[in-house]
């Protein structure tokens, strides 16, 4: 296992299911993705970077309910914490992406996001700079007029991939059996979220890791009561606007009411309407406010609504004691990562 993906002693982190020997990138591939994410020359206005929304210090997303781009102006979703994405079978709210190359390149054209004019403009930037020059060709072999956006892409996806975070109060408890690692009350939230509460069947938790994401898409109705009078215009716009452009971060980004139509802007079925990723809940608690337009800000907040949809899932009220929930919100404190509280050198 490279350096950069290891845990404690050099041993993968506790917790995380092994990256796929694909995932293991070289060095140079690591130190240019880097560059690129921190780089604020990559943007319209020179202001904005990868890590403008996935702050380091925020367990890599920004503590705004809407992202804010080129100019501060905000999009229509809530930036969510890159850590551990390597995980990810897709990206995105609504998985519009399948890969983390894929995603990578998304934001720079993006008018709400870095904003840059076309991928050439990208392109004409680093191309234009000595020290970029060295390192995609120490990457990639690469000459000047040989720098493509594929490059970009794999660079920025190689140093996603180091930003892999376990090793939890909750790992040292229940893969490495560290009893003093959870307190009581964590202990309860943790037989809670895996019984009563329902909390699992949606965010996992497996015999040998635990990624607290079933990869697929849920509907909680967040957002969705609001457009419901509109569905039927709006279904047939977004379904024209696909037609007319296939850069689908352009409209969901951009536009209120088609953003909360969800999974369906991308698989056009009608059972995806108001559907959107589970995410994961590991470091949750350093990654306010929630859900997919940030309109949930307190992890209080979040377990009510997560009751409330489960009990309308089980066709039964689900009943917690106001110290239950605190249990809960104890569990999901004990998610984060060491990493995550105060990220690594390596990472900045």
């Amino acid at each position: 296992m490279p350096a950069l993906l290891a845990g404690e002693n050099g041993t993968h982190p506790s917790g995380l299911p092994p990256l796929s020997a694909a995932s293991s990138d070289n060095p140079a591939r690591i130190a240019l993705g880097k560059t690129l994410f921190y780089d604020k020359r990559l943007s319209g206005n020179g202001q904005i970077s990868c890590a403008s929304c996935h702050q380091p210090e925020r367990a890599f997303s920004d503590g705004e309910a809407l992202a804010k781009g080129i100019g501060g102006r905000s999009g229509t979703r809530n930036a969510p914490s890159i850590l551990n994405a390597a995980y990810n079978a897709s990206q995105f709210w609504e998985g519009r992406q399948p890969t983390l190359e894929a995603q990578a390149l998304d934001p720079f054209t993006n008018a709400r996001e870095h904003g840059l004019a076309s991928e050439d403009a990208l392109l004409a930037i680093v191309r234009a700079d000595p020290a970029y020059l060295k390192q995609f060709r120490l990457a990639f072999g690469a000459g000047p007029q040989s720098i493509n956006v594929s490059q970009v892409a794999q660079a920025i996806a190689s140093f996603e991939r180091t930003l892999i975070a376990g090793n939890s109060p909750f790992d040292r408890y229940y893969y490495r059996g560290e009893q003093a690692a959870l307190t009581a009350s964590a202990r309860r939230g943790l037989a809670l979220f895996q019984g009563a509460a329902k909390c699992a069947s949606c965010h996992r938790i497996e015999r040998d890791s635990a990624l607290f994401s079933d990869d697929d898409f849920h509907s909680l109705s967040v957002g969705l009561q609001r457009i419901a009078p509109q569905l039927p215009a709006l279904t047939t716009r977004l379904v024209r606007l696909r037609a007319q452009s296939e850069k689908l971060g352009d409209h969901v980004l951009s536009e209120e009411d088609v953003a909360e139509l969800g999974r369906f802007a991308l698989t056009l079925k009608p059972a995806d309407i108001g559907k959107f990723r589970t995410p994961s809940l590991r470091n949750v608690a350093l990654t306010a406010p929630y859900m997919h337009d940030g309109s949930v800000a307190t992890l209080e907040e979040a377990v009510e609504l997560e009751i409330y949809y489960r009990s309308a899932e089980a066709g039964y009220p689900l009943i917690l004691t106001p110290a239950e929930k605190q249990d809960l919100v104890a569990f999901l404190k004990a998610l984060n990562s060491p990493e995550a509280s105060q990220p690594p050198a390596h990472w900045r």
